[in-house]
């Protein structure tokens, strides 16, 4: 058990450093506002999208491929969003919703589920998380996008718009556009993938020092409720539902270990880069990032505890 913690604080920690580092930047006027909202942008615009494209391009898709994990995965993941706009319809303000709703459901699979997994089952678990990873990248980007476009400030909702906000939407284009190259396989010249490499590892501080400086006191009080609210489904009760309805589809083992993980990962990075880009509550999705991002190591290792207790995994 204090190997699972003492490896989960490890995947953790560093990300809400890079968040204390924002914090500490922003106080000593290193970076200002003018700052985020460049930095943001460049995010969303460009490191992000070639950060998706790279992740498809260079996933192995053929390896570990279960057709039956993938549509569970899949299908657990489009209720999980269902579930938490439910509930965010009941009790969250409208202005909010979106950002409650992304994050309820819109997990941190590419760096904590995929290292968790990779650490505890090796290779097996790289290879399989790497292709959930590659098939939720989709699914995560056009259902934020969807409840975002209709709960934004000034947005009419309307199916087209909605359909206009999906195909604009810059990780939207480079997921697709990764796809064929995959599919294909074909083979980019090796100084492209390093330049591009190198462009899309500025996401992850630059989105994390974002969040970090517009963190405040009074954000963090006025959107407290909200936040925790949200929170709580994304750490405890849409993983408690999807895990038990993985064990009721008969996943057992690695395969039911892997898909707690990234059902259990904590919000992503991205929820607060889309959220500041439509203009929604960035403030609400930075506070909610932050919350499970430090519950992350309780909850997660307390459910791989009680599943190997169970002798589910």
């Amino acid at each position: 058990m204090l190997a699972l913690v003492v490896q989960t604080l490890s995947v953790t920690a560093p990300v809400f450093a890079m968040l204390f580092i924002g914090v500490v930047l922003k106080r000593l006027g290193w970076i200002d506002t003018g700052f985020i909202n460049t930095a943001s942008a460049l995010v969303f615009k460009g490191t992000m999208p070639t950060l998706l494209f790279l992740s498809i391009v260079q996933a192995d898709l053929g390896s570990a491929l279960q057709p039956s994990l993938i549509v569970y995965f899949v299908l657990a993941n489009i209720a999980s969003f269902v579930l938490a706009w439910v509930w965010a319809l009941w009790r969250c303000p409208v202005a909010d919703r979106g950002v409650y709703v992304q994050g309820a459901f819109r997990g941190n699979n590419g760096i904590v589920g995929l290292a968790l997994a990779s650490s505890l089952y090796g290779d097996y678990g790289l290879s399989l998380g790497g292709v959930l990873a590659g098939v939720v990248i989709f699914i995560y980007n056009t259902l934020s996008v969807v409840v975002l476009a209709i709960y934004s400030p000034g947005s009419s909702a309307s199916v087209r718009s909605v359909c206009i906000s999906i195909l604009r939407n810059p990780l939207i284009i480079g997921v697709a556009s990764a796809i064929p190259f995959a599919y294909w396989q074909v083979e980019l010249p090796l100084w492209l993938l390093t330049s591009a490499g190198y462009f899309a590892q500025l996401t992850l501080p630059l989105a994390l020092i974002c969040i970090g400086g517009t963190l405040s006191l009074s954000a963090l009080h006025e959107s407290s409720g909200t936040a925790i609210s949200s929170s709580l489904m994304k750490m405890i009760w849409l993983p408690l539902l999807a895990t038990l309805g993985a064990w009721a589809w008969s996943f057992r083992g690695a395969e039911l270990g892997i898909l707690f993980l990234y059902f259990a990962s904590p919000t992503a990075a991205a929820s607060f880069v889309m959220a500041r880009a439509v203009g929604s509550n960035h403030q609400l999705a930075a506070t909610i990032i932050v919350i499970t991002t430090l519950s992350a190591a309780v909850t997660i290792n307390a459910g791989l505890l009680v599943l190997s207790r169970l002798g589910w995994i």
